[in-house]
């Protein structure tokens, strides 16, 4: 009566025409004449739809969807700017969906289902879980084959858990003093935990050990190529990779500085990777000049005792 019914198809050279048929009173129906309309039944007899069926006006969707065989309604949220995807999801999930729950709004029969860039948020998660452990063992194989010894790569990726920390640590430090900056009258700068910047530990993980392997090496050489003890190789080490050790931290951090301390078009998208590989570089700085040498020493200390006269 209305869109039709498709009857066949033909096609007419390389052209498919769909064949439609159509009600030559069916544009034409208003609501009041609509319980009128002639009705054919298997007995071939013609009755009125109205004594059929009750019809009742009602405000509804012009589209019936349904997912595996399950009536379907779909509504899009696209958060502001200013929020990230994952803090939308999290709001939807706990304040929207939970909250009218939790009111009896939506009924325990009815389910929920968050995708859309939701999915493709928990399966860029899910890669990312997996690269994470993928780069954690070519680091520590590559480290082998170039150390040829299994304890000394272990020596050096102690730092990354470190690393990764102050990364965290940097992160929750750049929002709470940018949540202060309205205060003196600047302009109030912050980054979410995102996506895009847990990208930044993947690459914090492949930096942060080329200055442990500086101090590491050093002391390896020190100890099989001279006279030194444990200790006196381990401060040479240390007095000699000094130098280069901040020179490759203090220019990373002054390239860093920009991406993360200057607000601008296209830096909000990037600012979190830059903020978790800055103040992981300082901080894997700190702990490559205090806590590795400690470590490195103990280890070759135990190593010497262990060793025959």
């Amino acid at each position: 009566m209305t869109d039709g019914a498709f009857v066949d198809e033909f096609f007419l050279d390389d052209d498919k025409i769909d064949i439609y048929l159509y009600s030559n009173t069916g544009t034409n129906t208003s609501l009041d004449n609509l319980d009128q309309l002639p009705i054919y039944t298997p007995g071939n007899a013609v009755v009125p739809l109205a004594s059929i069926a009750t019809i009742n006006e009602t405000v509804d969707t012009n589209t019936i969807r349904r997912v595996d065989g399950q009536r379907t309604v779909t509504l899009n949220i696209i958060p502001p700017d200013n929020v990230a995807l994952e803090t939308g999801v999290r709001i939807v999930k706990d304040d929207v969906i939970a909250h009218l729950r939790d009111r009896g709004n939506i009924p325990s029969d009815i389910n929920v289902t968050i995708s859309g860039a939701s999915d493709q948020l928990d399966a860029t998660r899910e890669s990312l879980s997996g690269n994470y452990i993928v780069a954690l063992v070519i680091i520590y194989l590559l480290l082998v084959a170039i150390f040829t010894h299994w304890g000394y790569p272990l020596l050096i990726m102690a730092t990354i858990p470190l690393g990764v920390a102050g990364g965290i640590v940097g992160l929750w430090l750049f929002n709470l003093v940018g949540g202060f900056l309205p205060v003196i009258g600047l302009q109030e700068i912050s980054q979410a935990f995102d996506m895009i910047t847990m990208l930044g530990f993947l690459i914090l993980m492949g930096t942060v050990v080329n200055n442990p392997i500086l101090i590491v090496h050093q002391a390896m050489v020190n100890v099989r190529q001279t006279t030194m003890s444990a200790k006196q190789a381990m401060q040479n080490a240390v007095e000699t990779r000094l130098r280069p050790i901040a020179m490759s931290t203090l220019t990373t951090i002054c390239g860093l500085a920009p991406l993360v301390f200057l607000p601008g078009e296209g830096t909000e998208l990037y600012r979190g990777v830059g903020i978790i590989v800055l103040f992981g570089l300082m901080g894997t700085a700190l702990v490559t000049l205090t806590f590795l040498p400690a470590l490195t020493l103990f280890f070759l200390e135990q190593r010497h005792t262990q060793e025959p006269e």
